[in-house]
């Protein structure tokens, strides 16, 4: 497609918001529902479909962890956390556990950081199965399904892998005393051993103020054709490059770097939110896992996501209707990565842009504080809704063991 019918979709491309919370939307921003069974989904409504009893552990499990680094109320993993503030005001948690559908259990693994805001996966799996151990042994409900009706929040690059390098993670396997329990995990690929079936796949946490105090005004122009910024090669972690990103981001660099249709750089600018929301596609490559925040800030800021991760499996997929919003790109074909752009026909970049200005596409991916009907907690809720009624199959009977407790690495059995 010629460079001058781009300037004519870039001066079209207007697609903005005024509010992120509760999205109220400018009579001008066209937009456009759902259509199909995902729409329904996406608006469904948790309440009175599941009740959810709430572990109260030792605040050694959470609320300690986060007072030593409050740090993690704001990284990418902080789902965790807000997802415990929001069961233990949620009409949906019951106080008896007699009546409960699913029980939750409070850990925070990912709130151990390095001094560059970075988790430590390598307590995790102690902290974790000390956990389990300490509600097996005070409480009878995880012994009479060892965890099937249970579920937990490991928002951790493999989940409940438990390790940031995927060689590593795979090795590792998901700990063993979880295999049976529901993983609401970031972490999503198919075929993967870190994501097991039935595991509820999440956005990252982005912060919803911090989002919102960088909107700009709703007719600012489209004027950035691809927008990036990040790292393209690892060189403290991947030193001979090529591991990293399975080289989709050095591939990125190398093909693009020059052309006038990308904006890509290694450097984070102060108007980066903004930026965003002045670029018609925004790259949405894997790095060491294959997701990151880069996929809800296109999705809020209303920047067509391409998404650049074979395999993926992206949050609430049969909620949101990412092949409409979004634009999937092979890794091995990232060095045509121009050419597949300027291939998409203007109708069908509009269409793109009004569903993601839909209201309720944005909600789905926030974890807002308060909740919003709709937001991800309510998605996570409905997750769990359609896995109800359990099956028979999932209580044990009187002295039946499936789970093997002395599984796993040594260094995972020391105490906690």
């Amino acid at each position: 497609m010629k460079l001058s019918s781009w300037i004519l979709i870039f001066l079209v491309c207007n697609f903005t918001f005024s509010t992120i919370s509760g999205f109220r939307l400018s009579r001008s921003q066209p937009t456009e529902r759902i259509s199909g069974s995902a729409g329904d989904v996406l608006e469904d409504d948790p309440v009175g479909r599941l009740k959810v009893f709430v572990y109260e552990l030792p605040s050694k499990y959470n609320k300690k962890i986060l007072q030593k680094d409050p740090r993690c109320l704001n990284h990418m993993f902080a789902a965790e956390i807000y997802m415990q503030r929001f069961l233990m005001s949620s009409p949906v948690r019951t106080l008896n556990p007699q009546e409960a559908d699913w029980f939750y259990v409070p850990v925070y693994t990912t709130c151990d950081l390095t001094p560059n805001g970075l988790p430590l996966p390598f307590k995790s799996p102690r902290m974790m199965r000390s956990a389990i151990q300490l509600i097996a042994s005070n409480w009878p409900y995880w012994n009479r399904t060892e965890g099937a009706d249970h579920f937990f929040v490991v928002p951790h690059d493999f989940g409940a892998c438990f390790h940031y390098q995927e060689e590593k993670a795979i090795g590792r396997g998901i700990l063993p005393l979880l295999q049976r329990a529901t993983l609401v995990q970031t972490f999503g690929q198919r075929n993967h051993v870190c994501l097991k079936e039935g595991s509820i796949t999440v956005p990252p946490y982005a912060p919803p103020q911090k989002m919102q105090s960088h909107l700009i005004p709703g007719k600012t122009p489209r004027s950035i054709f691809v927008y990036f910024r990040g790292l393209f090669y690892d060189v403290g972690n991947d030193p001979e490059g090529g591991y990293y990103a399975r080289g989709a981001r050095a591939a990125v660099w190398e093909n693009f770097k020059d052309n006038p249709l990308f904006d890509i750089s290694t450097e984070h600018p102060t108007t980066y939110y903004e930026d965003m929301q002045r670029a018609i596609f925004c790259l949405c490559p894997l790095g060491w896992a294959p997701w990151s925040p880069r996929l809800v800030e296109a999705v809020i800021f209303g920047c067509i996501p391409v998404i650049i991760a074979d395999d993926i499996v992206l949050p609430f997929a049969d909620a949101i209707p990412w092949e409409d919003i979004g634009v999937f790109v092979d890794e091995k074909d990232v060095p045509y990565l121009d050419t597949i752009l300027t291939s998409i026909p203007p109708e069908v970049i509009l269409r793109k842009q009004r569903l993601l200005a839909n209201p309720s596409m944005k909600q789905a991916m926030l974890f807002p504080q308060p909740a919003q009907p709709g937001d991800a907690f309510h998605q996570v809720l409905n997750g769990l809704a359609r896995k109800l009624p359990h099956e028979r199959s999932v209580y044990l009977r009187t002295g039946e063991k499936l789970l093997n407790w002395t599984a796993g690495p040594v260094a995972d059995l020391k105490p906690w």
